[in-house]
């Protein structure tokens, strides 16, 4: 690749002559001599071979070439001064990434109310978002590959702060065969129906959560899945409320009038890795995601302010 022949430096004294209205303004501003300021604005033109200044009677005048340089400069010397700040924030310990795993049954709606939050204040960290399902989340976690870990299991060796429950129902579509039978239902009605269910992402130890009792039993590979599958008309499955809620309010999908045992309310947890001490990315991360656990999920998502 080409190095650059123009410096960002120069790229800054051109925006300040025109920010500032003229040469000797610049100068001001930059603390430099007026005559230094014309050169390096000459010299840059001349590295060019674009005119980027005209005169127009007293004052400098950006050319149409002027123009669009300076404009897409600006996002250059942004970008460059954000580097420069993220190499700072690094020294004083702040991280580039935080890597966060999550069961995919937690509601989403939290998570992006809190990323939404942490951005203005993640001075450039990076959050590596990753879905897993079941034991997949400790899996995760154990191996080192993640900083923070939200899963609905008590991990062993480690001490997770407490978070809200999520609801897990039974449901089928309303022309199956279980609500046809028009009364309440026991799991003798359930064994002979196709139970959905969601496989364990992790490789090492999978986990089977719930009831398993019926003699037909499909695996599918997420929650989204065996909500398509179930709404469709295809077995019965026990899924989280928040996902299906909609499919629920429309009449798609119908609750298991089951006599004991049709709801479930797992809570989860959140974790942090034992490898490494928090920085100070991640000690935000954690307060942010604890703070708006509980907040209602129909609640509006606040608008993502810009990163000063």
């Amino acid at each position: 690749m080409k190095a650059p022949r123009v410096t960002l430096d120069q790229w800054r004294t051109l925006q300040a002559v025109v920010d500032h209205g003229g040469f000797a303004q610049a100068a001001e501003a930059l603390h430099r001599s007026q005559s230094s300021v014309s050169y390096t604005v000459a010299r840059m033109q001349d590295q060019l071979g674009v005119p980027l200044l005209r005169i127009d009677g007293r004052k400098a005048v950006l050319t149409e070439a002027g123009e669009v340089l300076l404009r897409r400069s600006r996002q250059l010397v942004k970008n460059a001064s954000q580097l420069e700040d993220l190499a700072h924030h690094m020294e004083q310990g702040w991280e580039a990434e935080v890597r966060l795993v999550v069961d995919a049954a937690y509601p989403n709606a939290r998570l992006v109310r809190a990323l939404t939050a942490f951005m203005p204040q993640s001075r450039g960290c990076r959050v590596r978002l990753r879905e897993e399902v079941l034991s997949g989340v400790e899996e995760v976690l154990l191996e080192g590959v993640a900083d923070l870990a939200i899963s609905g299991f008590s991990i062993p060796g480690y001490l997770g702060n407490e978070m809200s429950k999520v609801e897990f129902v039974a449901v089928a579509h309303p022309g199956h065969t279980l609500h046809q039978l028009q009364r309440e239902l026991n799991f003798q009605d359930l064994e002979s129906q196709l139970q959905v269910v969601i496989r364990d992402s992790g490789r090492n130890q999978p986990r089977d959560v719930g009831w398993l009792g019926a003699e037909q039993r499909w695996t599918v590979g997420s929650l989204a899945t065996a909500a398509a599958f179930v709404s469709s008309g295809l077995g019965f499955a026990w899924l989280p409320r928040h996902i299906i809620e909609r499919e629920i309010q429309e009449g798609v999908l119908k609750i298991l009038p089951l006599d004991k045992g049709g709801s479930r309310h797992p809570t989860f947890y959140l974790y942090s890795s034992k490898d490494k001490p928090l920085g100070p990315a991640t000690q935000i991360l954690i307060e942010l995601i604890q703070s708006f656990d509980t907040a209602p999920l129909d609640a509006p998502f606040p608008a993502p302010q810009q990163m000063l």
